[in-house]
């Protein structure tokens, strides 16, 4: 499988590594294009990849172009695939473009093979979670080479609607920063306790970690866990009760409902030159 990568930022080359770490792909199979010279430097030296500054030059012969750029770039970046001319019926095109319909990268390629997928941060680590789809045209043959792909990253989900994208994007895309967030407010509160902060930071991931894993190895839900926790009068049932006079569900649900409105806002189908 050859593999094509249009884009060499942060995600680009985490894919790259991921497939190169999970042997899904071999650096002969990879070309990575980048117009930073010094990033074509790093990935070539780092990884044995072939990286290339023109975009055309890297898609011949291709099974699979993976787009990694910036959602500004895209026009540009659709309109040189387009000159080049070397884009194959049976060329699969993957895209993780943020807020890039399939529609939008359908018209912009003039290409019916098109994969949309989400990965989220943590993808960079090979602990992702991504939620993708196809057009109708991607054949199964394709759909396994993608999800093979995709996997490298963690964990995927294949799902036969865009809209699930736009939901997964205020969740699971976005949802590593609200966890963040919350890590860091619970070091925070145990530095203001009196903990060294270096213990506090300690105790809050490794709990995060440890009832993470909780959730996945006993199969109980999160309601039955947490109540396993919270002994009746006891130091867990205050702290909720805090959590829930400060609406932290209503918060958290407002939070993830306002991510979804702005992907949906995002991702609706811009005009590309040349339409009215």
């Amino acid at each position: 499988m050859r593999i094509a990568f249009i884009g060499g930022g942060t995600m680009g080359e985490a894919m790259a590594r991921c497939l190169l770490g999970k042997n899904v792909a071999a650096p002969a199979d990879i070309a990575i294009s980048d117009v930073r010279q010094s990033r074509r430097e790093l990935l070539s030296s780092e990884y044995g990849v072939s990286t290339l500054a023109n975009n055309r030059k890297t898609i011949e012969g291709t099974d699979l172009i993976i787009l990694a750029v910036k959602p500004q770039d895209l026009a540009h970046v659709m309109e040189e695939i387009l000159k080049a001319e070397s884009l194959q019926p049976t060329t699969l095109v993957l895209s993780i473009v943020a807020g890039t319909s399939l529609s939008t990268l359908q018209h912009g390629l003039k290409h019916p093979c098109i994969i949309r997928a989400m990965p989220n941060m943590p993808a960079q680590i090979g602990e992702g979670m991504t939620v993708w789809t196809a057009t109708a045209k991607v054949s199964q043959q394709q759909r396994e080479m993608a999800q093979s792909v995709l996997g490298a990253l963690g964990e995927e989900i294949y799902v036969n609607d865009e809209k699930y994208l736009d939901m997964a994007t205020a969740l699971s895309g976005s949802g590593p920063a609200y966890v963040f967030l919350f890590i860091e407010a619970l070091i925070d509160a145990g530095v203001h306790i009196g903990l060294p902060r270096d213990m506090a930071e300690k105790l809050a991931i490794q709990t995060i970690i440890g009832s993470t894993h909780a959730v996945q190895k006993t199969g109980k839900h999160p309601a039955e866990l947490r109540n396993m926790v919270s002994s009746p009068g006891g130091t867990t049932v205050e702290a909720l009760l805090q959590l829930e006079k400060g609406n932290f569900r209503s918060i958290l649900l407002e939070a993830v409902s306002a991510a979804y409105n702005k992907a949906k806002r995002l991702s609706v189908p811009s005009p590309l030159k040349g339409e009215g």
